[in-house]
């Protein structure tokens, strides 16, 4: 195998174009089979296979900078860059990541996760370089879905006027994980390849001059005007950036043939490399949702998986049969219409949904103008990309107190994501904003009382779950909740495990049939249930509040500055996440690790003497 023979960039150089052309292949192959083992990116990594390739062949990572923005397409950059030998171990506990990341390799320029970035990076790597006075190529690769970010754009626009050398590498597969959306998304697929005309040869522009001053203008304000009528259409010449494409992203040769002839210009380069994300392989180029991130699966005979119901599901089945009852309400997400269960709301109800694209700001920011007109907007949003917004929940939400329900997705440890993805600060960040109120079902049917309470009440309010599975509520039922009140699960004669979302099934683990330890479903974590809670102190309860979140700042910090000002001092103990980011691997391992699974409960509960002695632990812990 050619592959054999690569264990570094370096090695690259010294195949011909037929070995690399064979390598390609053997990476696709390899991709699939890991992806069969592990789940992961699949369809991302295979469509830009030939682009990787070309990009280690021309350029000399790592002293040149290769920037994979998110960093989900990146497969085959980790195999090639020294990774090979452990490539298997992608996403699981105690391997390599599922994206770049800066402190895994020198290869991965910056760690990704989140969309948009690259640019920014890339500007910051240029300045840096320039004022060091070193020389060093700075290539970002970024997707059309990616490109429509607000980070984005803003940097292309700093790029265009600092003018300074890097290459840009747009990935136009008409894809990030749903379909594309938006003008620009228009754009790349109707633009055609036009000619134009380049700027002349400096040999040539001197000479000009040096004959004739006055020829040398005209020609050059010809040339300025030719440029404008041609590019009319193409948006990156009103930000000052040269344009080259767009080109066939699998052509290997041919990209190998640009990247030699663009790493000599000077000045900000882009080039419109077209792609087909799932290249390759048959069932991800028919279906390159589905296998943008399958799980594990036969690559001999591919097979779509069934997950199970999700709690995204279950939100996706209650929104739709909500807005049948309430014509004002408008769902909204930013480019996460199949993660967030929302395809057959989009079906159901089109003239009610909004994509944003990737553009979580956006998307907040026009629930408030929605609800300021008088619609009743639901955000559907993942907790970790939640945090994009977090000024315009504060400044155009919560200031004038507006009805917009934030779906909180994936809240707390995602598992094989990692730490880019891991819903851990949505309470800290929230819980802190006034007008701002926070909800945890324990249910599908939970969750389905609580979305009709919060249309019913007002204001913003963030009802978050997990990643996970849940039964499934029957259809059409609507059950009535108290908004603010907790709920007694299991009586306990001594102590009371406080928690919520996915930590409540450790609780009652804990406590099993031990008639001395309770279990409430603190549902409502702000406003807090303090009429319970200080009934609870005030008897004398002894307390453990168990979360998937940080302890810092989170529920349980919540609950003692509500004890503090009661004046009340009972034996408390607080579980969450401590103050450090997790990696990816098992939910259940991370959460044993975390000490807030059911073992670190009744080690709480030993030490304030309610069981008699700790169950055995890992000695990792």
């Amino acid at each position: 195998m050619v592959l054999d023979k690569v264990n570094s960039p370096r090695d690259l150089k010294t195949l011909s174009e037929e070995e690399l052309l064979t390598l390609a292949q053997e990476l696709r192959s390899e991709i699939i089979r890991v992806c069969g083992q592990n789940g992961g990116h699949l369809a991302s990594s295979l469509g830009a296979v030939e682009l990787i390739v070309a990009l280690h062949r021309v350029f000399d990572s790592p002293k040149d900078r290769l920037l994979f923005d998110v960093g989900h397409q990146a497969y085959a950059h980790k195999i090639l860059t020294g990774r090979k030998d452990v490539f298997h171990t992608i996403r699981q506990e105690g391997g390599i990541s599922g994206f770049t990341k800066v402190s895994e390799s020198p290869h991965d320029a910056i760690t990704a996760g989140h969309a948009s970035t690259s640019l920014a990076n890339a500007l910051g790597m240029a300045i840096a370089r320039d004022a060091l006075r070193e020389d060093y190529q700075i290539v970002s690769v970024i997707g059309d879905g990616a490109l429509t970010g607000g980070m984005a754009l803003a940097a292309l626009n700093v790029i265009g006027e600092q003018r300074r050398k890097l290459l840009i590498i747009l990935n136009d597969n008409e894809m990030s994980i749903s379909e594309n959306v938006g003008a620009l998304n228009r754009y790349f697929k109707e633009f055609q390849i036009k000619k134009w005309v380049q700027d002349t040869q400096k040999w040539g522009r001197d000479v000009l001059e040096h004959i004739s001053p006055r020829l040398f203008n005209l020609v050059d304000r010809a040339k300025e005007a030719a440029k404008l009528m041609l590019h009319q259409e193409n948006p990156f010449y009103a930000w000052g950036v040269r344009y080259v494409g767009p080109v066939d992203g699998h052509d290997l040769k041919g990209l190998i043939h640009l990247f030699q002839e663009l790493k000599e210009l000077d000045g900000p380069t882009i080039l419109h490399v077209v792609t087909q994300k799932g290249k390759g392989y048959s069932v991800a180029e028919a279906d390159p949702i589905y296998w943008h991130g399958p799980p594990g699966f036969n690559p001999e005979k591919p097979e779509k998986v069934s997950k199970g119901y999700s709690w995204s599901a279950a939100f996706g089945d209650a929104v739709t049969e909500l807005a049948y009852q309430e014509p004002r309400l408008f769902v909204i997400t930013p480019a996460m219409r199949e993660g967030s269960g929302l395809v057959r709301y989009s079906q159901t109800h089109p003239t009610r949904y909004l994509d944003t694209g990737i553009c979580e700001d956006v998307a907040a920011t026009a629930a408030a103008g929605m609800a300021l007109r008088g619609l009743k907007p639901v955000l559907a949003i993942y907790s970790t990309f939640m945090q994009r917004a977090y000024d315009q929940i504060i400044h155009d939400i919560a200031i004038e107190n507006l009805d917009v329900i934030f779906a909180v997705d994936r809240a707390g440890i995602v598992g094989g994501d990692g730490a880019t993805h891991n819903g851990v600060f949505d309470i800290a960040y929230l819980r802190t904003i006034p007008n701002v109120q926070i909800a945890a079902p324990k249910d599908a049917l939970e969750l389905r009382a609580m979305l009709k309470k919060a249309l019913e009440r007002g204001g913003p309010v963030a009802i978050r779950y997990p990643r996970d599975n849940v039964e499934k509520a029957p259809e059409g039922a609507w059950p009535e909740i108290e908004w603010g009140r907790w709920e007694v699960l299991k009586e306990g004669s001594t102590a009371y495990i406080l928690s919520f979302g996915k930590t409540l099934r450790y609780a009652l683990e804990a406590a099993g049939e031990n008639p001395e330890i309770g279990v409430i479903n603190a549902r409502f974590i702000k406003p807090l249930d303090r009429e319970m809670l200080e009934r609870l102190a005030l008897e004398g309860y002894k307390l453990v509040t168990a979360e998937d979140h940080q302890r810092m700042g989170g529920f349980g910090s919540a609950v003692l500055e509500a004890l503090s000002e009661l004046g009340l001092k009972p034996d408390i103990r607080v579980l969450g996440l401590p103050d450090r980011f997790f990696d990816h691997g098992s939910i259940a391992r991370m959460h044993k690790e975390a000490g807030i699974d059911a073992e670190a409960i009744l080690k709480a509960l030993a030490e304030m003497g309610v069981v008699s002695k700790p169950p055995a632990l890992d000695s990792k812990r």
